[in-house]
């Protein structure tokens, strides 16, 4: 029996305690682990992991977008703030995510367009939350024309 291509893949393996050690089918590894009372605090969350990816999935596609614009990055951050909800399951129920973008001719209307293609076209990761969480979408420019701060509405 042959892998399906388009057959993505991970396992967690049990160290010790409720500490595992996660690997994609990329081969690439991190360390999980629970709070205080649960587990050690040897690593990071499952559950705050689709928050690092939401983060890198929009980043890398605005980022790749800009530069089709040929738009000139100097630095870009995106940080990702977000509340769950109090009962099982604890999903996710509002991101908030703010776009840090700075380089010399950057306009709004450029970042516009890249989140807005990223929210509604190329990041799964927004698609699949955003099944459950109302999602907000800020920014952050700077540019030659100094620094502005805002939020995008996007409809999908």
């Amino acid at each position: 029996m042959t892998e399906r291509q388009d057959l993505s893949t991970a396992l967690a393996t049990l160290v010790e305690g409720m500490q595992f050690v996660g690997e994609a089918g990329s081969g690439h590894a991190v360390v999980m682990d629970g709070g205080p009372g649960f587990g050690r605090n040897t690593g990071t969350r499952p559950i705050e992991f689709l928050l690092v990816g939401l983060a890198g999935c929009t980043g890398m596609d605005v980022v790749h977008i800009l530069r089709k614009q040929r738009v000139e990055v100097r630095s870009f951050q995106v940080a990702v703030k977000a509340r769950r909800a109090e009962k099982h399951p604890k999903v996710y129920t509002w991101i908030e995510i703010e776009y840090r973008v700075s380089g010399p001719d950057i306009r709004l209307e450029h970042l516009e367009k890249a989140v807005t293609l990223s929210a509604t076209k190329f990041c799964s990761a927004s698609v699949i939350l955003g099944k459950t969480a109302e999602i907000v979408h800020k920014y952050r420019l700077e540019n030659s024309e100094g620094t502005r701060e805002g939020a995008f509405h996007i409809h999908s």
